[in-house]
């Protein structure tokens, strides 16, 4: 079914790197996606389909963001062998925040000693995983129906505002006000960068890991610019061209580029949760920062509404270096990565983290990885995960 005012889409991620390492041509397309519909009970929720089945306990939870959002999160409190023991003991909160247009499924396609929430687990940690408004376990709202329009009238900068800090409270209200670790991928980055620059939720998080962290996106500006970021099209008309080129994208082009080591079975249960729902606000959103080179609040491209909506013809800027330099950061980039380009990483950390306090920063480059290899890859459990591990552990 197809709901007014949003763009069911394999992901930015899919379109942008598949579309940059994709050799043949895409040919234009009326196909439309269709996103991942059903209805959710608790025999299908994310608990029982991805986690329970192996020997985790897990409970579903939901939280009601200001905006009226109604978000599932996923609760693991102990790790396996802890469940078998009946062992019992406080354990520090770790959030694991999905990126665009993909959901909390996505980080359970490998084995339990291959994905990293259920190895979080395993090392003590209490995780919650999110899925963004939009997503299949988080279609609902107080007031509004997905098939209304209003209910699609948001981008980043409402995850930021609305949606982090009303997960963030909630966490902290039943872990005992704990501090909270806290690890993004791709979009989930971009959200971290931009909270903590603004101030949200710094007296609450203790630690924060970034896998493939988006920023800036100069990189990608001439495969966007094929459908039309960088020209003067409107969200609508961009939204429509943009969705013909990621349909062929995503049906023509599924080895996705580079990446250097997902396995033939994990990609196949890929296929089965993406892609998932998200506004084209949200997606153009992320156009307009390839074409203006910064980072900004929603343009609404119209004097009046930017009045409107922010006192001032232009929306304010969001400024990086204003992240605390006393959080501990770990960040981990790959070299194949054609969303999180190499240069687009390097200009985040000299611009913004070169005076990051001594010892609060760490920084990983991984020469074959490319985007998804962060979520799916086979080895990332070793290359990736350990040392994310091992991170929040030095901050106990």
């Amino acid at each position: 079914m197809a709901f007014p005012g949003f763009m069911n889409i394999a992901a930015l991620t899919l379109c942008i790197f598949v579309l940059a390492n994709c050799n043949h041509q895409v040919q234009a397309s009326s196909r439309a996606f269709s996103g991942k519909e059903s209805k959710i009970s608790p025999g299908n929720g994310l608990c029982a389909s991805w986690v329970t089945i192996h020997g985790y306990k897990c409970q579903e939870l939901e939280v009601t963001t200001k905006d009226g959002y109604i978000l599932s999160i996923q609760r693991i409190p102990e790790g396996r062998s802890e469940v078998k023991n009946n062992v019992t003991k406080k354990k520090e909160p770790v959030i694991v925040q999905h990126g665009v247009a993909v959901d909390g499924a996505t980080w359970f396609l490998n084995s339990p000693k291959q994905n990293l929430p259920m190895i979080l687990a395993d090392n003590g940690f209490d995780v919650w995983v999110t899925n963004t408004r939009g997503t299949k376990y988080s279609r609902k709202h107080t007031s509004l129906d997905p098939s209304n329009k209003k209910y699609w009238d948001w981008s980043w900068d409402e995850l930021v505002t609305d949606e982090m800090p009303a997960i963030f409270d909630f966490v902290s209200k039943q872990t005992g006000e704990q501090k909270i670790n806290y690890i993004g991928h791709s979009l989930g980055t971009l959200v971290a960068l931009v909270s903590l620059s603004e101030g949200k939720w710094v007296n609450q998080v203790k630690s924060v890991a970034l896998l493939s962290p988006i920023a800036y996106l100069s990189k990608v500006k001439t495969v966007l610019g094929q459908v039309g970021a960088r020209s003067l099209l409107g969200e609508k008309k961009f939204s429509k061209i943009l969705t013909k080129y990621i349909i062929n994208v995503f049906f023509n082009c599924p080895i996705l580029g580079e990446n250097c080591c997902l396995t033939s079975s994990a990609f196949q249960q890929f296929l089965k949760v993406a892609p998932q729902s998200s506004s084209t606000r949200n997606l153009f959103h992320l156009a307009q920062t390839v074409r203006s080179g910064v980072l900004a609040k929603f343009d609404f491209e119209r004097l009046g509404s930017n009045m409107v909506h922010y006192g001032k013809l232009t929306p304010p800027i969001y400024n990086l270096s204003n992240i605390p330099k006393n959080v501990p950061i770990f960040i981990s980039y790959g070299g194949r990565d054609a969303l999180s380009d190499v240069a687009d990483v390097k200009r985040l950390l000299n611009e913004h983290f070169r005076n990051h306090d001594t010892g609060k920063l760490s920084v990983q480059f991984i020469d074959n990885y490319a985007h998804l290899d962060y979520v799916m890859a086979a080895n990332a459990n070793e290359i990736v995960y350990k040392n994310v591990t091992s991170f929040f552990q030095r901050q106990w």
